[in-house]
């Protein structure tokens, strides 16, 4: 079993910054994927980013290319996704996720609000 918590969310103005973790535990191998997701309210789950636990390499998606930053610290077992240049449609209670390929994302966090205003 994989246990994610997230945490660092917040309140923050326009073209603020934010750095979100993910601390994981339990049994967690290094063929895992993993990713940050996001719901804005009103509207579906979206990803955000993903990472290769093994590699670090990071994919983006959509309006997180070029502001947002994700990293993973294998020693400390936490992911992190650093926000930059913040805005009003990034308000959304953000989750972190975890597969192990090929499979979906079978593990989530409980969520971090982030709230982004003028």
């Amino acid at each position: 079993q994989v246990r994610l918590v997230e945490s660092g969310g917040g309140s923050v103005q326009t073209g603020g910054t934010l750095t979100l973790s993910c601390a994981v535990s339990g049994r967690f191998l290094d063929d895992y994927g993993m990713a940050w997701f996001r719901r804005a309210p009103g509207k579906e789950r979206e990803s955000v980013a993903t990472i290769s636990w093994n590699s670090g390499s990071p994919v983006y998606r959509g309006s997180a290319k070029g502001r947002f930053t994700l990293s993973r610290d294998k020693e400390k077992n936490t992911m992190y996704l650093q926000m930059n240049m913040l805005q009003s449609d990034d308000t959304a209670v953000y989750y972190c996720a975890a597969r192990k390929f090929p499979h979906d994302y079978d593990f989530w966090g409980p969520g971090t609000q982030v709230t982004v205003s003028s």
